[in-house]
């Protein structure tokens, strides 16, 4: 061949490589909490998520007080059940709540405006207050009302407006930690204009371009496939800007929307796997992260242990299917959430160990991992070692492979 004609040909696929480095910058490097809780702004406090440890904690302690009740439950190994339960209890007592949803929309309602600012107002500056002083989690923001009803709209940019300026006024600067949701998305127009309100905010409250990023909630059957009959999520997330953090499902909007009734809305149904499975292709690689939603199935009054099940068995659910956040609704179901993400790690942690060290020595193994699968093996460990599940003397025991290296080649 001419090598002329061939580094011609081979010219055209130079805008094939832009568009890769644009849209697909891979992985976001901050880490994934494992779970949202929601909490409607009205009932959000200073000690919110202490009382929200207090409770997991009393429910633990009443139901589940060691490792033989937890093997029981859950049928979980014995080993595991001693390794998982006093972690269990150290995250309650430590960090009940990695990420809190300050919930303006479906779990809030629709107060007066004077209500509704003070409650958006009120908690802006707790949550500047938690930032400065701890005792509140490390991820936090409001979810706002959609813009899927046309007298909502202006009530939610003024919620957010209203928020903001709180918090930048308490706290001085935008915290890292800071998460907006926007719910209910039905089309990309809705998308295009949340990102430009939130380039407005920015103008007017002095933050960089870019500053203010959110997440979307897939609840509705348009936000996967179109009135048009496309596949919608890659439009939303292009819409986005670069705003778009994540993709959050919603279990019991979308169900509700597919038809199916109510013995029938739940997570593990056929119809979202089908969203989950598009929010993961349509999210692979885009610096987007993707969290699974929530079951209503409560472990309250005489229903404690059925409702522990069944969180369990779907976290696990999540977790297999590569969701690695759900949303939680109850403080009780935090002692299921840390007991499924903790043994999900322990119960694999042996021979993903092995396999990991393997790659990193060189050595004879009876699986040949490529690149990207020892990318995500880095990547569990670097997972349970922020929640929990796991320290650093433990993993290095593990994998051969100090923290600092694990980390790094989990990016």
């Amino acid at each position: 061949m001419d090598r002329a004609e061939v580094t011609e040909l081979l010219a055209r696929l130079s805008p094939v490589d832009e568009k890769m480095r644009r849209e697909y910058p891979g992985a976001p490097s901050s880490r994934q909490p494992v779970h949202t809780c929601y909490v409607p702004a009205g009932a959000i406090g200073p000690d919110t998520v202490h009382d929200w440890g207090r409770q997991a904690l009393a429910a633990l302690d009443g139901h589940l007080p060691g490792p033989t009740e937890l093997a029981a439950l859950l049928d979980l190994d014995p080993g595991t059940a001693s390794a998982v339960h006093p972690r269990v209890r150290a995250k309650l007592e430590r960090a009940p709540v990695e990420d809190l949803r300050f919930d303006f929309e479906d779990g809030y309602g629709t107060p007066d405006d004077e209500t509704e600012d003070a409650d958006a107002d009120r908690t802006a500056r707790i949550a500047a207050r938690w930032c400065a002083g701890g005792g509140g989690p490390q991820f936090f923001g409001p979810r706002v009302k959609s813009f899927d009803t046309p007298q909502l709209r202006e009530r939610s940019a003024r919620t957010l407006d209203v928020f903001l300026t709180a918090l930048l006024d308490e706290g001085g600067d935008l915290p890292d930690g800071l998460v907006i949701t926007f719910p209910k998305v039905v089309d990309v127009a809705q998308v295009e204009v949340f990102a430009e309100l939130l380039g407005l905010l920015e103008e007017r409250l002095g933050l960089p371009s870019g500053a203010l990023r959110f997440e979307i909630q897939v609840e509705t059957t348009q936000s996967v496939v179109d009135a048009d009959g496309r596949f919608a999520l890659p439009g939303f997330l292009r819409a986005g800007a670069g705003r778009i953090s994540g993709l959050h499902f919603g279990t019991y909007d979308y169900t509700a929307a597919c038809g199916l009734t109510a013995q029938h809305q739940h997570l593990a149904h056929g119809a979202c796997d089908f969203a989950r499975n598009a929010m993961q292709v349509a999210a692979a690689g885009r610096g987007v992260l993707c969290s699974d939603g929530s079951t209503n199935v409560l472990p309250v009054g005489d229903q404690v242990e059925h409702g522990w099940r069944t969180h369990y068995r779907l976290v696990r659910r999540s977790l297999a299917h590569g969701f690695h956040q759900s949303w939680d609704l109850h403080p009780a179901q935090l002692v299921t959430r840390y007991a499924a993400v903790f043994a999900e790690f322990r119960e694999a942690a042996g021979p993903q160990g092995e396999r990991l060290a393997a790659y990193v020595g060189q050595s004879d193994s009876a699986v040949l991992d490529e690149p990207a699968t020892a990318r995500a093996l880095a990547a569990t460990f670097v997972r349970a070692l922020d929640s929990g599940a796991t320290d650093a003397a433990e993993v290095q025991r593990t994998t051969g492979i100090d923290e600092d290296r694990l980390r790094s080649l989990a990016r």
